[in-house]
Formats: structure tokens, sequence, C-alpha cells
């Protein structure tokens, strides 16, 4: 007859074997749970983590008395630029081709594709920096200035909000700069096809025709891939957007593939183009480089394994 001891050891026993056998799956069970908890943080943190970086660096130098002059801000944006630029290659095994196309004794204008969250154009922005000594300003969008906490890194990689005559002065001035037409539009409603969507905008066109200047079409490779909207109710989304030009749409994501900048050939400058024109010219030189260097429908799976088997390095 089964007795109540017996039960509970038949309990213990089934424990034991559940405590023994559970162990080897923990490997498989784990990294599921950090990509789905931690993933999607792991660039905010970053970010949190520059901006207290260069929060201390202010206050470090008040107590010293000294002033935060230009040479001071000079230094903080050069450390920063080395955290980011090293942050990307770690991350992402960021990488940039094509900047001998890049005239650094002009200013310039730099149009690009909007990814989900464009942390390709801080690591561009770094890129830059380190290397040209030349740091890109770049046009944000207004409610960037508005998330606590971000102001210090906004400032250190020169982000206003721009209007026609702003993002044109800074170019007559001789400064660079970086513009995504289709803004958090394009960053929220766009997908793994990686179609433009401007819509009709043309205010970067009137900016590179007002300041004469030149306009260099950039490419992030599995920047979709990197993070990703949500595809199910876009259409609800969209209309919280359209009320509130707010970014309601949710991003997920955080992967660590492999991103790849491609710099396309100037656009010079041509009096005689309306920005209606200049817009499709520089439209249709962005897409032949999306056509060129990115595989669509865009495949997270595709863009992971990229970082060990390029194929583009073979060819």
């Amino acid at each position: 007859m089964f007795s109540i001891p017996d039960f509970w050891t038949s309990i213990e026993n089934f424990v034991d074997y559940l405590d023994l056998d559970f162990t080897p799956w923990i490997p498989w069970l784990l990294p599921p749970v950090i990509i789905i908890v931690f993933f999607p943080y792991l660039f905010l943190i970053f970010t949190y983590f520059t901006s207290l970086i260069i929060f201390f660096y202010k206050m470090y130098r008040k107590i010293l008395g000294q002033p935060y002059d230009d040479v001071a801000k000079e230094t903080i944006v050069k450390v920063v630029a080395a955290i980011w630029a090293t942050y990307g290659w770690i991350w992402h095994g960021y990488d940039v081709v094509g900047l001998e196309n890049i005239p650094v004794d002009q200013p310039i204008l730099f149009v690009y594709y909007h990814g989900a969250i464009p942390m390709d154009i801080y690591y561009f922005m770094a890129w830059m920096g380190l290397i040209h000594t030349k740091l890109i300003h770049t046009v944000v969008d207004r409610f960037v200035f508005k998330v606590p906490g971000w102001s210090p890194i906004i400032e250190a990689f020169k982000g206003t909000s721009g209007t026609v005559e702003s993002c044109s002065s800074l170019l007559k001035e001789g400064h660079m700069l970086a513009i995504a037409p289709g803004g958090t539009y394009e960053s929220q409603f766009g997908d793994s096809r990686y179609k433009l969507m401007w819509k009709k905008r043309l205010g970067f066109a009137k900016v590179a025709l007002n300041a004469k200047v030149c306009i260099i079409p950039v490419f992030t490779r599995n920047i979709r891939e990197a993070f990703r909207t949500l595809s199910w109710g876009r259409r609800w989304w969209f209309t919280l957007y359209e009320a509130t030009k707010l970014p309601f749409n949710p991003v997920y994501g955080g992967f660590p593939v492999k991103l790849k900048t491609f710099v396309g050939k100037p656009i010079p400058y041509d009096g005689s183009l309306t920005p209606e024109q200049l817009r499709v010219k520089v439209a249709g030189a962005l897409e032949e480089l999306i056509q060129k260097h990115q595989k669509m429908p865009g495949s997270i799976m595709r863009a992971l394994w990229e970082r060990v088997y390029d194929p583009e390095d073979s060819s």
C-alpha cells in the first residue's frame, strides 16, 4: 500500500531529478531571456552612461574653477567619440566604406536613411570626429530635446532641431551637417524593405541650394535589423503619430548585427535645379546605394551571420 511517507519521498526524488536535469538547459534558456530583456535597453543604458560622463566632466571643471570653454568641449567630444566608436566596433562590428568620397576641406550636407533608432549616424559622426577631426552637426526631432538626461549628449553631438535658415547658416560657416529627410516618420513606419519615406519634404534640398553645397548620400546596411518597430497595429500607431508627431510605435531589438555604412559619391551643387528636382536626384542616389548594398527584405539572422562572413569582403 502506498503510504504518505512514500509519497513525500517520491516528491523529493522528483525534485532532485529536476534539479539535476534542469541545469543543462540553462545555457539554452538564458540567451533568449537576455535578448528579450536586455538587448533593447543596452543602447539606452549606453546613451545615459555617455551623458553621465559629460555631466561629471562639467562638474569636475566647475569644482576646479575652470571654464567649460571651447577647448574643454573639444576634449570631451573626442572622449565621447572614442567611446561611441569603440561601442559600435564591439557591438555591431561597425565599419565605414567610402570615406575617400568626403572632401574634408568644404562644407557638406549628408543625407541618410533613418533607421528605427539611428545609432549608425552616431557611429559615423564618431568616426568622422576621430579620423577627420571634424564633427558633423545633425538635425534631430524636437521631441528628443525633451527626453530627460539627453541634453548633454545632444549638445556634444551638435544636435539641432534645424530650420532651413539655421541649417543653411551652419553650412555657410563651413560645418558639416547630416539630415534624414524621412525623420521620425521613416523611423517609425519603415521596414526591412528599406523604402524611402520622405513624403513631399523638400527642406534638405532648399538648405543645400541656399548654402550652395554638395550632398553626399549615406546608407548603413542592416540598420533595420539592429532595431525594428512593431508591424502589427500600424494604423493605430500612425493615427497617434499624426495627432502628436511623437514616436509611439514600440521599438524592439538591439541585436548585435553587422552594421556597415556606405558613403556615396558627392552630388555637386547645381543652381539650375529646383528643390523638387534635387530631391528626386538625391533620392535616386540613396536608393541606388540601398539596392547595391542591402539584400531585401532584410534578415536579422543574415545580418548576424555577416558578423562572421561578409560577402562583400570576399567579392
